[in-house]
């Protein structure tokens, strides 16, 4: 997550403007998601940087899995979930750590993180070309960054 501009340009832009509800056009937008996490995701693994795990329902609306982050030599280890708006690729999509709700005043109800002053203007800028993998490593992965070390050094979490 350190040189975040180049890692940002090297996952593919996605081409196809749908959303949900927008059948097959939904359905190249999903494949073209899929090959943008599957790049992102390689290039951390070969990197050894690699700090998720997302898989979707069949029909890609909800997202879910696994974001972990090492501080100070130990891994931190979160539940993420999402739902793609039905406004997506123009509306970023809520990212949530539910178990981590009331641990950071950088979150919203329901484990939401804060992405409103730095990412949103962001994708709003890059819409519809960004997905998922950019809101995993525009959103998510800063995110992590900033607070998993504040909450460490205030006592919300604890190494298991």
């Amino acid at each position: 997550m350190a040189d975040i501009k180049g890692t940002v340009k090297k996952i593919p832009l996605l081409k196809t403007k749908a959303g949900p509800r927008d059948g097959e056009q939904w359905t190249q937008r999903l494949k073209e998601e899929y090959e943008a996490l599957i790049a992102y995701v390689e290039m951390n693994k070969s990197t050894d940087t690699h700090w998720f795990s997302l898989e979707s329902n069949p029909a890609g609306t909800r997202w879910f899995g696994k974001v972990w982050y090492y501080h100070e030599k130990v891994k931190y280890e979160f539940d993420i979930e999402f739902d793609i708006p039905v406004t997506y690729p123009q509306a970023a999509p809520d990212l949530l750590l539910p178990e981590l709700e009331n641990k950071t005043v950088k979150m919203y109800r329901g484990g939401a993180i804060c992405t409103t002053v730095h990412f949103q203007p962001l994708w709003a800028r890059n819409a519809p070309r960004f997905g998922v993998a950019h809101a995993m490593a525009l959103g998510m992965g800063p995110w992590l960054a900033s607070e998993v070390p504040h909450m460490v050094r205030e006592g919300y979490l604890k190494p298991e």
